[in-house]
């Protein structure tokens, strides 16, 4: 039963622009490059939350064919597969990425310092820089992993310690996911085949244990395999998959890989959304935040304004991780514990104890003022119909006092619990008001109420209706009949429990209760 209450939203603080400054804007080999903002088309896919995206246009160089990222300091470095290095320096606002604000970008060189010359040396492919501060960087058709002290410097050595995934790949089929942590790395080698493993974890004494990587459902059978990866400084690491097929485009998609190897879908990403043939994917951790960003691989053929048909573009996209579930406001024994106040305490009234598993809730339902409501909700307890159910929703609200919000319980749909839905009767005819510990029915509009309710913590005065409003539905407002006079201590720690972050549609992801709290008996208290 989805609803969204109208709230009042206040300023919270003055909103401050995070921008970073632009790398080496003073060097002769920093440019501004031409972008556009570039929208993915969904606001989420799967578990990730999309924070902006911009598209990168051919400038003074060819900015094209990136293969893999990796974040560090305050930029985004990059390889592509002519065989250069990258460094991108990012604008962002309020957490969301909208542009490239500078580009720095030279030849990665060998061991003697010379330039990479031709696609089969310089096909760089995988890039990530270990806890030492040595960059390792994998490179396909002449396969081989070098080190670099400094990417703008010669090559200091090889990488021996992933060669168990070199001999087994063809020219085009090599090591494509380089990703270091504290005490590892990850590498995995462009191909998914159960007999034949495709990943290695490396430990800082230089053991590799090979396992295999499988693609993930949406997109193993279009031939998805690990392109780039990612890891956290706990050693979880996020591996992205591509694909692409002629009769569908592009497809892409990102595991979570626990530091046992455990695998957890977090998206796939596919048509119609706005996407091409992804190939790079760094984590940023942040206190209270972790972003990953994704860039595609055009080989080296960029879109210009004209959008020519059968182009590619460079598209730099930003998604944001699950967190922590946010930490419930705790509830206050003095100020949250105190019952609700029956604005009528004269008028006619039944008592109703809901027993929880967390205790008791005592609510004197309004029959005189609000006959149809009040009486409608003595059904469900006379039958029965609200023993075995829960209040599954908890909702922080703004208030003077803390904590404010409120808690929802019921039936919630169940075909075999609701009975009709009832006439609407708005405060404005009933007198009540949603003051702390109002009883009032969920809805989805006037008159479809059925089963479901919530109990208010603290004033909650704009759900009550309002006959000068324009919107008919907030003129009706919600149908207050009932006001929880014992308990409230209860309710508070129903507001206090554990929330889903990912559960819920809409404005109700992440106010789900988990576990949702029981509802054992709702009867009639004894005269």
């Amino acid at each position: 039963m989805t609803w969204m209450p109208r709230i009042a939203l206040k300023t919270l603080g003055t909103a401050l622009a995070l921008i970073a400054a632009p790398l080496a804007a003073e060097a002769d080999d920093a440019f501004l490059p031409e972008t556009a903002p570039a929208d993915l088309g969904a606001a989420e896919v799967g578990a990730l939350a999309f924070r902006g995206g911009v598209e990168i246009f051919p400038d003074k160089a060819d900015i094209g064919g990136i293969s893999s990222l990796e974040w560090h300091g305050d930029s985004l470095f990059a390889i592509t597969d002519d065989g250069r290095w990258m460094e991108l320096s990012l604008d962002e606002v309020q957490g969301r990425l909208t542009d490239v604000a500078g580009v720095r970008l030279g030849p990665l060189r060998d061991p003697k310092g010379a330039m990479l010359d031709g696609k089969a040396r310089g096909d760089a492919e995988a890039l990530t820089r270990l806890p030492s501060g040595e960059w390792l960087v994998a490179f396909e058709q002449e396969h081989r992993i070098w080190r670099f002290a400094d990417l703008e410097g010669p090559a200091s050595g090889v990488y021996p310690q992933a060669a168990a995934l070199l001999p087994a790949g063809a020219s085009n089929e090599g090591i494509e996911t380089l990703a270091a942590y504290p005490g590892g790395v990850l590498a995995c080698g462009e191909w998914t085949d159960p007999a034949r493993p495709n990943c290695l974890r490396i430990g800082a004494d230089g053991a590799a244990t090979p396992f295999a990587l499988p693609a993930p459902e949406g997109i193993a059978a279009s031939g998805g395999v690990p392109t780039d990866a990612t890891c956290k400084t706990d050693g979880t690491c996020y591996v992205l998959f591509r694909s692409y097929r002629a009769d569908e485009g592009s497809r892409t998609a990102i595991v979570a890989l626990a530091p046992d190897n455990g695998v957890t879908p977090l998206a796939v990403l596919a048509p119609p959304l706005k996407l091409d043939n992804f190939e790079g994917l760094a984590v940023r951790e942040e206190e209270g935040a972790t972003a990953l960003y994704m860039i595609a691989d055009d080989n080296l053929q960029n879109c210009e304004r004209s959008q020519k048909p059968g182009c590619q573009r460079t598209l730099l996209y930003k998604f944001a991780l699950p967190g922590p579930p946010a930490a419930a406001p705790a509830a206050d024994p003095v100020l949250t514990a105190r019952p609700g106040v029956r604005p009528f305490p004269e008028a006619a009234s039944v008592t109703v104890v809901l027993e929880t598993e967390l205790g008791p809730v005592t609510i004197a339902l309004e029959t005189g003022r609000a006959p149809i409501t009040a009486g409608n909700f003595l059904r469900y307890v006379d039958e029965k119909r609200f023993d075995g159910t829960t209040f599954y929703r908890a909702m922080d609200l703004e208030g003077t006092r803390k904590p404010s919000g409120l808690v929802q319980g019921g039936t919630r749909g169940d075909p075999k619990r609701i009975r009709p839905k009832i006439a609407h009767e708005p405060t404005s005819a009933t007198g009540l008001t949603h003051t702390h510990g109002a009883l009032s029915m969920a809805m989805a509009a006037p008159g479809d109420a059925d089963g479901d309710f919530f109990i208010m913590i603290e004033d909650q005065t704009g759900f009550d209706a309002d006959p000068a409003a324009s919107d008919p539905a907030w003129a009706a407002g919600y149908a207050a009949f009932g006001y929880v006079t014992g308990g409230m201590d209860i309710v508070a720690r129903i507001l206090a429990a554990p929330r889903d972050p990912e559960a819920g549609d809409g404005v109700m992801k992440g106010q789900m209760l988990e576990p949702e709290v029981k509802i054992i008996s709702a009867r009639r208290a004894a005269p």
